[in-house]
């Protein structure tokens, strides 16, 4: 299992490059068009942190490589 964040959410810039490149760990919110994670891997409801099994780390470690301002962290659980 790993630990994604989107650290800090406000400073996401809304260019949708982690949901292209990992849909199944991202999405955009519909209230402020900012990133947020996928409702089934959510922490206690928190829109800005997650568990994902093993094989949606490398999914989630190349979204964070390319989101441009650096806020998704990815981490071993």
């Amino acid at each position: 299992m790993y630990k994604v964040k989107i650290e800090p959410r406000e400073n996401c810039i809304s260019d949708m490059v982690c949901v292209s490149i990992c849909p199944d760990v991202f999405e955009m919110n519909p209230d402020d068009n900012k990133s947020q994670i996928v409702g089934k891997y959510r922490e206690g409801g928190n829109i800005a942190v997650g568990v994902i099994p093993d094989d949606l780390a490398q999914c989630a470690q190349d979204a964070a490589n390319a989101c441009p301002v650096q806020i998704i962290h990815v981490e071993k659980a």
